[in-house]
């Protein structure tokens, strides 16, 4: 994915999160033409649309935009950069609803730092619970 694709993806997860509480606050709002203008997509047609506010963005395609951006083996880089720009919208109404948290809580667990940490510590179980089995087995 071209840098340009996967700046105008954020946009559109950053748009999708921002509906996610039903409604695009303006502080949400501020925040999201912010992030248009400095990289240079106040005239993408999609953008525009999305931004238009006429139909609300699904929270399923939100997930999905999300799923498509980090992919399987997502970067630390392209997490962080996810993480914090979601982060700043969800805090940017001072108001953290349900759904903005359980968003929060999904991508915390997609953290390629504990993803790494989780496949060390179940490599270390696997070999306890087979050295146990073994042992038994001896039995």
């Amino acid at each position: 994915m071209t840098p340009e694709n996967k700046t105008k993806l954020l946009i559109k997860i950053l748009v999708g999160t921002a509906w996610l509480d039903g409604i695009i606050q303006p502080q949400e709002r501020k925040y999201l033409q912010k992030v248009v203008t400095e990289n240079n997509f106040n005239d993408d047609a999609e953008i525009k649309s999305l931004l238009s506010e006429i139909k609300p963005v699904n929270p399923s395609q939100c997930y999905e935009w999300l799923e498509e951006y980090l992919g399987k083996n997502p970067t630390i880089k392209d997490y962080e950069n996810l993480f914090g720009a979601i982060s700043t919208l969800i805090y940017s109404d001072g108001d953290v609803h349900t759904q903005e948290a359980k968003l929060l809580n999904r991508l915390q667990n997609l953290d390629p730092n504990t993803q790494t940490k989780k496949s060390i510590l179940d490599q270390i179980l696997s070999s306890v619970r087979q050295l146990y089995q073994k042992s038994i087995a001896n039995n």
